[in-house]
């Protein structure tokens, strides 16, 4: 059994920040952490990684495609591995790979694609997030209304079938179903976010009564906050127990609207997301979904009609956005792509942060927040 050691590290294990430390990793899990300490026992391989940070590695919950493929058009375990691959370059090391609203035989074979992966144990692949077919054509965004549907019992059945094994998460629009359907949903164990959505801001208390506990990218694709009608961005916003995904690329989101979500929601309930599409770590500055040519252009992503299309945006980029945009500290950044997406997606037990027993998954960070490197199950991966 092959131990390796890092040593020399200034370690931030998700809530406090040590130096001169050392993670001892076997079979691609951290079995001691060492603060303040050297290894000195001398029987595993060493890597030096020179006062860097080791930080927990970054969770993407949004990941519609990398690597020059979108999951929609191949939802097969090869993609995946290589949108796991595109999207470590840049410090992801678990994620959930996303399907846009499509017929349920596409979402039938992204399902079992995930399932298989999983059997694989191909790196980084946690679950499913299905955005959509259940979400309104007035706040459709890229989405093809066409293929939008109800909740019936073929759709409770397949969103439901990665239960208990796996983390599925849909994006829903609480108006186009019904609280006794969430609750459903929830009860088997699905995450229920609202997104892609006309509701009003009753609606959207109903769905969290339910057990909907969180919103998808904030401020897109939902009604906005107004003084007579609160809508999803202020139900997202009030205080309270749920969570928010938020996209901070300064194209989706104005950054003093990125200020104001995190000053309102306060510590913990703001999750990091790429809604990344196929261009993230490749050449590549075009491609199709629905059939439809989708358009790289000065760094924001557009449809056929100029409307935003997912985003080109990374989560190393992502943090440092967030840290300019709303002037945190970067161990606040950090936590948004790591440990508060971990408790979201109820995996903080084994993910989402440094301690023994955990996932040897890190990202590795020069002084001026650029990543040097990506460690997933206590693998190197360079950086893009």
């Amino acid at each position: 059994m092959q131990t390796t050691a890092l040593t020399n590290a200034t370690v931030f294990t998700g809530e406090t920040v040590h130096e001169n430390c050392s993670i001892v990793i076997e079979r691609g899990i951290v079995r001691r952490l060492l603060l303040n300490g050297c290894y000195t026992e001398g029987t595993a391989a060493v890597t030096d990684v020179k006062g860097r940070v080791l930080a927990p590695g970054f969770i993407d919950m949004q990941v519609n495609g990398g690597g020059g493929v979108l999951f929609n058009n191949t939802p097969t375990v090869e993609s995946l591995r290589i949108m796991g691959n595109a999207h470590s370059r840049f410090g992801t090391t678990a994620f959930l790979p996303t399907l846009i609203s499509d017929h349920y035989e596409v979402m039938r074979a992204g399902l079992d694609a995930v399932r298989r992966a999983n059997q694989e144990a191909v790196p980084g692949v946690l679950g499913i997030h299905l955005e959509g077919p259940f979400l309104s054509a007035e706040r459709r965004g890229v989405h093809d209304a066409t293929r939008f549907r109800t909740i019936d019992d073929e759709a409770m059945e397949i969103i439901t079938s990665l239960r208990p094994d796996l983390v599925t998460l849909i994006t829903l629009a609480p108006e186009m179903t019904t609280p006794d359907v969430i609750a459903r949903l929830c009860s088997a164990g699905v995450i229920v976010f609202m997104g892609h959505s006309a509701a009003n801001y009753e609606q959207c208390q109903a769905a969290l009564n339910a057990g909907a506990s969180g919103f998808t990218h904030l401020f897109n694709g939902m009604t906005s906050i107004a003084g007579q009608e609160p809508g999803l961005v202020g139900a997202a916003l009030e205080p309270g127990e749920s969570a928010f995904s938020i996209i901070a690329d300064g194209h989706h989101v104005h950054p003093a609207a990125f200020r104001a979500a995190l000053n309102a929601a306060g510590r913990g309930r703001a999750v990091l997301i790429t809604d990344a599409m196929p261009t993230v770590g490749s050449r590549e500055k075009a491609f199709e979904l629905y059939g439809k040519p989708i358009e790289l252009r000065e760094g924001v992503l557009r449809d056929w009609r100029g409307s935003l299309a997912g985003s080109h945006l990374n989560m190393i980029d992502a943090v440092r956005n967030a840290m300019h945009f709303a002037k945190l500290d970067c161990w606040e950044a950090l936590r948004m792509a790591s440990c508060y997406s971990a408790r979201v997606l109820g995996v903080e037990s084994h993910r989402g942060f440094i301690r023994p027993g955990y996932a040897a998954d890190f990202v590795e960070l020069d002084e001026d927040m650029s990543l040097h490197r990506t460690w997933v199950a206590g693998k190197p991966i360079p950086a893009m």
